[in-house]
């Protein structure tokens, strides 16, 4: 992979974007209403035109976004993301219909998006899910088709067209209020990740029901109930028992993108630091001039910046299509959550008290850093793949040279 470095244009539009999350973003989402899906700030990200931009960038553009509209606008960053995590299953694995129906909504954002993968039991452990996809070989001839019935399909060769969700998910983001959601579910008992399917499931779909979840962040996140949703194959995205393939796609390439989220999180928290021990006078002098603080600060830009360079590394690796992947994704997410953690934590500690009161800008990034490490897969969860993919290379070495 070549070496990386950002082109003027680049730098430029990302200038552009803090700048608009600051003055056009930043009043929407003061407006909105902690832990609901704000409709006015996803309908003006589409009118900015950044909601389209989620089908046709590559994982650094998607990066370049997040960072830059975090640094300015935790919310909008999150809205859009959630936008691009809940629709990109849809993008890269739906039928012609399936687009057609939810991509120019979700891009002018009057539809939200969901990604349900998460459930009470299997968080981290996303193959474990437990979810299921009954066969629904009868069909009720009372059934009255409507808008918000699933089409009627006949059985094929390769198993049963139609199913009925049973079960619970839960750590859902956009969740209840979504228009619709990438579910993924059961569809072969005891299968492991192979027998997982996807289904892009509308919010509006009979027995899907959900509840709102009260979060240390201020982000829409709930709980969905599934008793006998009906879905077809018309409902699939990809194939049957093959789901587990367009979460890990998705993760793959989001999991950089959550670096780059929390990056833009740490270079806000490293530039309200400099700003303060600039202005702050303390021991008969700014703190900035005390060795304990400068060196503090310069940890902070040291961590931030390297954080940086593994996200735009990995980015670059998605967009190249380049093998190792999963370990890059992983690596990036990972340094990346654990360092805006750091780097804000030691700026609230610089602060001082007043970096603690409702309404800081340091007080809203220690809430918001949390999350990153945990969703998405945890830091442990990262930490595994990471070590699988690198005894995986040096097993495939091992035999290859055997050979």
């Amino acid at each position: 992979m070549t070496a990386f470095s950002l082109e003027p244009a680049q730098l430029a539009w990302c200038a552009e974007l803090r700048a608009l999350a600051a003055e056009r973003l930043r009043p929407l989402a003061d407006k909105g209403e902690p832990g609901r899906v704000n409709r006015a700030l996803l309908a003006e990200l589409g009118a900015l035109g950044l909601l389209p931009r989620l089908f046709t960038s590559g994982a650094l553009d998607l990066c370049l976004m997040r960072e830059s509209l975090a640094h300015a606008c935790t919310e909008a960053e999150t809205a859009l993301a959630l936008q691009g995590l809940g629709a990109h299953p849809v993008h890269a694995h739906g039928t012609e219909a399936q687009r057609a129906r939810w991509l120019p909504r979700v891009s002018d954002g009057t539809a939200v998006a969901a990604f349900a993968l998460s459930e009470p039991d299997a968080g981290s452990d996303a193959a474990a899910l437990s979810l299921a996809a009954e066969p629904d070989a009868e069909r009720a001839d009372t059934e009255a088709p409507g808008p918000t019935a699933p089409a009627a399909l006949t059985a094929d060769r390769d198993g049963p067209s139609r199913w009925r969700l049973t079960g619970e998910k839960c750590w859902i983001s956009n969740a209840p209020e979504a228009d619709f959601y990438t579910v993924f579910a059961r569809t072969t008992p005891d299968a492991g990740a192979r027998g997982v399917t996807a289904f892009l499931v509308p919010a509006d779909r009979p027995g899907l029901t959900g509840t709102p979840l009260d979060m240390l962040s201020p982000h829409p996140i709930g709980a969905l109930a599934f008793d006998a949703v009906p879905v077809t194959a018309d409902d699939v995205l990809g194939e049957a028992d093959r789901g587990f393939r367009v979460a890990m796609g998705t993760l793959n390439l989001f999991r950089p993108s959550v670096g780059a989220f929390a990056v833009g999180m740490a270079q806000a928290a490293l530039d309200a630091t400099l700003t303060h021990t600039t202005a702050r006078t303390a021991f008969g002098g700014r703190l900035r001039d005390l060795q304990t603080v400068a060196h503090q600060t310069a940890e902070m830009a040291l961590r931030t910046e390297a954080a940086r360079l593994m996200v735009y590394a990995a980015a670059t690796a998605y967009d190249e299509g380049a093998p190792d992947v999963p370990r890059r994704s992983a690596m990036a997410k990972l340094l990346a959550t654990e360092t805006a953690q750091y780097v804000v934590d030691r700026a609230v500690q610089l602060h001082g008290a007043r970096a603690l009161r409702r309404g800081h800008l340091l007080e809203h990034l220690y809430r918001e850093v949390r999350a990153p490490r945990v969703y998405e897969g945890a830091s442990e969860v990262q930490r595994g793949i990471i070590a699988k993919e690198l005894y995986r290379t040096l097993d495939a070495t091992t035999e290859e040279a055997g050979t």
